[in-house]
């Protein structure tokens, strides 16, 4: 009876402030600000459109309790970028849930590095490099545009290409990564990625995308795949399935950022190409946080131009570390260099 009169109270309740079909209208979340640091605390109050009197609010972010202290929150989350901060409401022994969109930004400013050239290597000027990474000190490189996209393997310090496998003319090549002695490749706008044996480039199965919109890079860490796809995420694939299991959103301490392309992963960190600049972000893999940018400036006026150069599309793209040089090895698409690198904080 009690449980039924409460109910009863909540409708003439609502129907007494003006006739709301749907209660949460009545309220809103009001933040401080709508672009907010990590751990950063920020002021946040309930706008109650009829004054109603309220039990109790309590707040959460990616289903976690966030605690109010001096009407404020204090911004944690294990990922960065688009975030919903939910309300939920306690009026006559009944709950309201409200939302307010927002962006959680980095913490800090991304540091600033440079680089220095250890060594120049030749380099396939027909390639329009598209992913490089070494395996068993190979390095295997994948090049894109229709009719022209490959998957293979390199001599780097020759340029030689020791085997080459063409793909359908239909498709645009993209990003590569190694695991498992399996080579796993993207195309671009087909929604389609392809499995290869590592040791003889044999095709082992086709994939298709979920929810990730493009196919720009691919790396992994030793246990899963991270995938970027033209937007401010980089997805995560399960190696057997290739199913999508999750994503990070990258943002610095300013802005959400769209541009991560080729990748490469190294001690929790990814390494993503700019896509269109002559430089590298340096990604923290769990959060998303843009901790570094590597400045190329430079390089590329370091290339001879040959027949397929192209101005506005021939920039620096192709990133692979070597474990046992502990160094990186950077080229760019139609390129005749590749370079080895060692990356150093700028002064």
């Amino acid at each position: 009876m009690i449980k039924l009169a409460s109910i009863f109270g909540f409708l003439l309740f609502f129907l007494g402030c003006g006739g709301e079909n749907d209660p949460s209208k009545l309220f809103s979340i009001q933040l401080e600000n709508n672009n907010v640091q990590q751990h950063q605390k920020i002021g946040v109050a309930i706008k109650n459109k009829k004054d109603v009197e309220i039990s109790s609010v309590k707040y959460f972010m990616d289903g976690q309790e966030l605690p109010l202290e001096n009407n404020q929150l204090t911004m944690n989350a294990k990922t960065l970028g688009n975030k919903t901060l939910v309300a939920q409401i306690e009026i006559e022994g009944q709950t309201v849930e409200i939302k307010e969109d927002f962006r959680l930004l980095a913490a800090k400013a991304p540091e600033i590095y440079t680089y220095e050239i250890v060594n120049t290597y030749p380099h396939d000027p027909k390639a329009y490099t598209q992913g490089l990474e070494f395996h068993n000190g190979t390095l295997y490189e994948s090049t894109g545009k229709k009719g022209a996209s490959t998957v293979r393997k390199v001599d780097f310090e020759t340029g030689e290409v020791i085997q080459n496998i063409d793909l359908d003319n239909t498709v645009f090549g993209e990003g590569i990564t190694l695991l498992n002695d399996k080579l796993y490749q993207l195309t671009w706008q087909s929604g389609l990625g392809y499995v290869y044996n590592a040791s003889n480039l044999e095709k082992i199965r086709n994939f298709s995308y979920g929810k990730s919109r493009e196919g720009w890079g691919l790396c992994n860490d030793g246990k899963k795949l991270f995938k970027s796809d033209g937007t401010e995420k980089i997805w995560f694939l399960d190696p057997e399935s290739l199913e999508e299991v999750g994503h990070i959103e990258t943002a610095t301490n300013k802005s959400i950022f769209n541009k991560a392309n080729e990748l490469e992963y190294v001690n929790g960190k990814i390494y993503a190409n700019v896509y269109q600049k002559e430089s590298m972000m340096i990604i923290d893999a769990a959060s998303g946080a843009i901790e570094g940018v590597i400045n190329f400036g430079g390089l590329k006026s370091k290339i001879q131009k040959g027949p397929n150069w192209d101005d506005t599309n021939s920039v620096l793209n192709g990133v692979a570390y070597h474990k046992d040089r502990g160094t990186f090895f950077v080229t760019g698409k139609n390129w005749d260099k590749l370079f080895e690198v060692n990356i150093l904080k700028k002064d």
